[in-house]
């Protein structure tokens, strides 16, 4: 096998966060082409037509000029962006635009890295060429079944796998510089399709892996909605406890629409804290409603939040723990601000 077995998550060399906590330049934007999908995944929110109507949450591609303001706008900051991530919660290929989008921001010195997440249903030579001549640094390909029947179960769509699998060949064979990562959610799996999963695409990515469901979005239950009990982390680590969130401290997150969350996994849009179309990134970033956020958490009031006191995120996913330097952190935050 090609791919080393390694999860996407970088956890090696990363930024200290108490050591340059405030940051004047987020680390992290998050960009949402298209908050809407072709598939109707149980795990995820965007999968529930009638849910997402509840919230009254808009669901489109991102209009190409609010892109380019959002791009223009990082031009304030003092440094560019470590990592610019072309997903939220809807599927990124679907935006007809998304080459044009990753070849702006890669020719405006804006980010220094550009990734994108997806399902790889559309992933094909004549569409992905031209998003790799644009620059994408990476690419992560979630794999959801590893035969026609498991994709219709588990999102309700129906995927011709060898057709998939032929794809993500010709990808990997296409892919110049671009990293591919693949994974998939190993809940279901028996042993011999995690045997038939590594044996399929190894050696047509750099990196891959199995990971567990996560019950990272607040205020839904993936445990009820999969009918599963999860008793380990995303990567099969000893589920703990973080009372600090730190995404809120080195990350945004841009809805399709153009309002700005607090956190790339505001699903129901209830943690917004700006509008691209009214305010500058800059103005966002160095906002009293970011602030204010940041300032609960750290005074450990994160779990009384009726949003971010559910999020499993925080207890699942190996976060970045800022929890030992909280009121270290809480005293230089508020010195930057002069309060």
């Amino acid at each position: 096998m090609k791919a080393q077995l390694k999860p996407r998550i970088n956890l090696e060399g990363r930024t200290r966060l108490e050591e340059v906590i405030p940051l004047s330049t987020p680390m992290t934007l998050f960009v949402d082409p298209a908050s809407t999908c072709n598939f109707k995944c149980k795990f995820c929110p965007t999968g529930d037509p009638a849910l997402i109507k509840e919230t009254g949450r808009w669901q489109g591609r991102m209009d190409f000029a609010i892109f380019t303001k959002i791009v223009d706008d990082l031009k304030e900051f003092e440094k560019p962006l470590k990592v610019l991530r072309m997903y939220k919660e809807g599927e990124p290929l679907l935006h007809t635009r998304f080459a044009d989008m990753v070849a702006y921001a890669k020719q405006s010195g804006v980010t220094e890295y550009i990734d994108t997440t997806t399902n790889g249903f559309l992933i094909e030579p004549k569409r992905m060429q031209p998003i790799l001549d644009a620059g994408l640094d990476r690419i992560n390909i979630s794999v959801d079944g590893l035969s026609d029947q498991q994709f219709l179960e588990f999102t309700q769509t129906k995927v011709n796998y060898n057709k998939f699998v032929e794809n993500i060949q010709a990808l990997y064979e296409m892919k110049g510089n671009c990293e591919i990562c693949i994974k998939i959610a190993g809940d279901f799996l028996s042993d011999e399709d995690k045997a038939r999963f590594y044996e399929t695409f190894g050696d047509y990515c750099d990196r891959i892996s199995i990971e567990n469901t996560a019950p990272c979005w607040p205020e839904f239950d993936v445990e009820d909605r999969m009918g599963l009990t999860i008793t380990e982390g995303i990567y099969n680590q000893t589920i703990g406890e973080t009372d600090t969130c730190p995404y809120i401290f080195y990350s945004m997150a841009v809805n399709s629409d153009g309002t700005v969350s607090l956190c790339f996994l505001d699903w129901a849009r209830k943690l917004l804290i700006g509008d691209v179309r009214k305010q500058s990134l800059k103005s966002i970033w160095e906002g009293d409603l970011l602030y204010g956020h940041q300032v609960e958490h750290l005074k450990g009031n994160r779990k009384s939040h009726p949003v971010c006191g559910k999020c499993g995120q925080l207890s699942h996913c190996m976060p970045d723990n800022i929890d030992p330097y909280a009121g270290m952190l809480l005293q230089k935050l508020q010195a930057a601000r002069g309060r």
